[in-house]
């Protein structure tokens, strides 16, 4: 009955999102949202503190997992069938310091340590939870940013679209290194590594949706960094570089995330410290982008952006406020209008699903 209503009067259920916080600085741990389907509106369900830190989060197989961004390092898996997220299990130790980010691919959960500078991998089971740790790849070198790339600060982990490999961005070397999973023995192979511009400080990269082209952002300058990706042959050329704050921003700028538009004319950017979101536009074929707004976040220190699937609504957690902050996004001009909030002390990571 409930389904006929739906279709009679229009109204669609409320899709939901998945919220880290750090909980050693206020944060309530991980969140759950409804979203408003139509407003992008947040309305949080619950919370769990049973992990601490989880600063970065990803959704598999209908499975909430986490990062538990800690000295002694480990990952989480949760149930979310229910209006807060339920732990399946003890968090299982990645075997490194300072997790930031996990991904997903081939049965197995991948995450960047970025105090270690290395990449742990862990089963996947049947029934989602965590296996311990099968394989870790530890970076080498560092850069000339002497407080910053002192070492290896590996960033973020993610699989390339055609799933074949996967890349890890270092802070720390000015590196993106290109590696393939053995899903059978969960350990990770060297396949290569493309050097950025020395002192850049490389966080995240994002690609384009027809998969020739990467984004990748870099912390320690304000620019990002357009490369070709070659599926084929694991190969991440650099291209050219495009800032993210307007020439002559005054200030501090550290941007932290960057995601592209489903149909590809636009790439956004979360700034720090000018507390703004970028929105650059794509050319066709993906090969350049170019500045063409500078939008303020709607709070402070926007660690995390998501877009939504539909590309309508964009998401910024604003560690600093405590908040999460969301915008509408006009599908001609790119540029995000603010919509709403909701207090989220000491946000650090939003994921739809």
């Amino acid at each position: 009955m409930g389904d006929r209503q739906e279709e009679q009067t229009g109204a669609r259920r409320p899709g939901r999102a998945y919220i880290g916080s750090f909980t050693s600085t206020g944060g309530l741990g991980v969140l759950a949202a409804d979203v408003d389907p139509g407003t992008g509106a947040l309305d949080i369900t619950g919370s769990s503190d049973a992990v601490a830190d989880p600063s970065f989060l990803a959704l598999g197989g209908g499975v909430l997992y986490a990062v538990s961004e800690t000295e002694n390092g480990a990952a989480a898996a949760f149930d979310i069938g229910g209006p807060a997220p339920i732990p399946l299990g003890a968090p299982v130790p990645v075997d490194a310091a300072g997790p930031t980010h996990l991904a997903l691919t081939g049965g197995h959960v991948l995450t960047a340590n970025y105090t270690s500078g290395s990449v742990s991998v862990l089963p996947r089971t049947a029934d989602g939870t965590l296996g311990p740790v099968s394989g870790q790849l530890r970076h080498e070198g560092g850069g000339p940013v002497a407080d910053r790339q002192e070492a290896p600060h590996a960033h973020q982990v993610l699989p390339d679209p055609s799933g074949r490999w996967v890349l890890t961005v270092d802070l720390g070397t000015d590196s993106v290194t290109v590696t393939a999973l053995d899903a059978a023995t969960g350990t990770l192979r060297p396949h290569g590594a493309t050097t950025l511009r020395p002192g850049t400080g490389p966080r995240h990269l994002a690609f384009h949706p027809a998969g020739g082209h990467a984004y990748v952002l870099n912390e320690l300058e304000p620019t990002v960094t357009v490369c070709r990706w070659d599926a084929a042959a694991g190969v991440l050329t650099p291209l050219g570089e495009t800032p993210v704050v307007p020439e002559g921003a005054p200030g501090a700028r550290y941007p932290s995330e960057v995601v592209v538009a489903p149909d590809g004319r636009f790439l956004w950017a979360a700034v720090r410290g000018a507390d703004t979101l970028a929105v650059l536009a794509l050319a066709e074929d993906g090969a350049s982008a170019r500045l063409v707004a500078s939008v303020p976040c709607g709070g402070q220190w926007p660690r995390d952006l998501t877009l939504a699937p539909s590309g309508r609504h964009l998401y910024a957690a604003n560690e600093r406020s405590g908040d999460v902050t969301w915008f509408t996004v006009d599908p001609e001009t790119g540029l995000p209008e603010r919509a709403g909030s909701v207090p989220v002390p000491s946000a650090s990571c939003i994921v739809l699903g």
